[in-house]
């Protein structure tokens, strides 16, 4: 069973693996992070957890039970009680569920230990896994965007009429 774990200094290793093993299939939808990501990622991760100690943002990462990691969960741009919600799953654990757990999962930890009342999202029209994952959690179409020269679609998500399933 996988488990959603606040991002620690630990899950460097696993976590640099994930975003490895997982480059080319993100890529396909979301903008590359680019080879300095990789080359500099020590001092990067250690960068997020400083942004998370400071309450800008709150990063969490699906733990699979071998201790790899499936999955994550981002909370960025925190601020009046809102953040924009951002994730990615390893593509050997897609049409699983997995999204939409961590995002269901994401999206209670934001009302109930954050304090958070809303949430947005983005995803380009061609990724249609995520705008399905996002439509099932409750999060409502509210507007048309530009994501790296591609088109896409503006999501919100009123966190007081979050409805919690835990199956």
């Amino acid at each position: 069973m996988a488990v959603l774990e606040r991002l620690r200094s630990d899950h460097a290793p696993a976590l640099l693996v994930f975003e490895r093993e997982n480059r080319g299939y993100f890529a396909a939808s979301v903008p590359d992070r680019g080879d300095a990501y990789f080359t500099h990622f020590e001092e990067r991760h250690r960068a997020l957890l400083d942004e998370q100690m400071a309450g800008t943002t709150h990063f969490h990462v699906l733990v699979g039970e071998g201790g790899e990691i499936l999955g994550r969960f981002n909370l960025v741009d925190v601020a009046d009680g809102g953040a924009e919600l951002g994730y990615r799953v390893a593509e050997k654990a897609t049409g699983r569920g997995v999204a939409t757990a961590g995002v269901r999962e994401v999206c209670r930890l934001a009302r109930e230990e954050y304090g958070l009342s809303r949430l947005t999202a983005v995803t380009t029209l061609d990724n249609e896994g995520s705008r399905a994952v996002l439509g099932r959690v409750g999060f409502g179409a509210v507007g048309s965007v530009t994501i790296d020269g591609r088109a896409g679609t503006s999501y919100e998500m009123d966190l007081g009429e979050l409805v919690v399933l835990t199956s």
